[in-house]
């Protein structure tokens, strides 16, 4: 009887342990940033952003040159002008500098707006890749391992990276 009994504690151990050991997770960490950045498709994106902050940054110079250029021809006018005319034109030179402020900031909007469109599906197309790659593995959880993400102390698990560019194929 004592030995069924001890028959009986190891196989309700082995079952128990056996189901412990289902019960854990399988966990797998990536670094979602490197796997973005590597993409084709976020290149293309920042070299179209690249672009245009280049044609706004043109514009703004040349309003800036144009603007400094006004204003030395009216400082070198201004003993042949009226009071009156040199009031109008300091007015016209601030209303310029205002202009070029509120185009500054709305050309910095439009770059913003314009980063969210591209980058958006971007980021989606790698939550995808990771969730294909993370799935075919069979790992439940993938932890984002981005420094400065916040989410991962420790990454000894299996890095996606490998198998997340290859769904990419890249």
């Amino acid at each position: 009887m004592k030995q069924f009994t001890k028959v009986l504690a190891a196989i309700a151990l082995i079952v128990g342990m056996s189901s412990a050991m289902q019960a854990q997770s399988k966990v797998a960490h990536i670094n979602s940033q490197s796997l973005v950045e590597a993409m084709p498709s976020y290149k293309t994106a920042m070299s179209e952003l690249e672009k245009l902050q280049k044609s706004y940054d043109a514009d703004i110079s040349g309003m800036g040159n144009e603007l400094q250029k006004t204003l030395e021809r009216y400082n070198r006018e201004a003993e042949t002008q009226t009071d009156e005319e040199n009031q109008r034109r300091m007015s016209e030179v601030q209303d310029t500098r205002s202009n070029i402020v509120k185009y500054q900031q709305t050309a910095m909007q439009k770059l913003e707006v314009k980063q969210q469109e591209l980058i958006k599906p971007i980021l989606e197309e790698a939550r995808l890749a990771i969730q294909k790659a993370a799935r075919a593995k069979g790992y439940e959880f993938v932890l984002d391992s981005t420094p400065g993400a916040g989410g991962v102390l420790m990454a000894d698990g299996y890095d996606l990276m490998a198998d997340a560019k290859a769904a990419l194929g890249i």
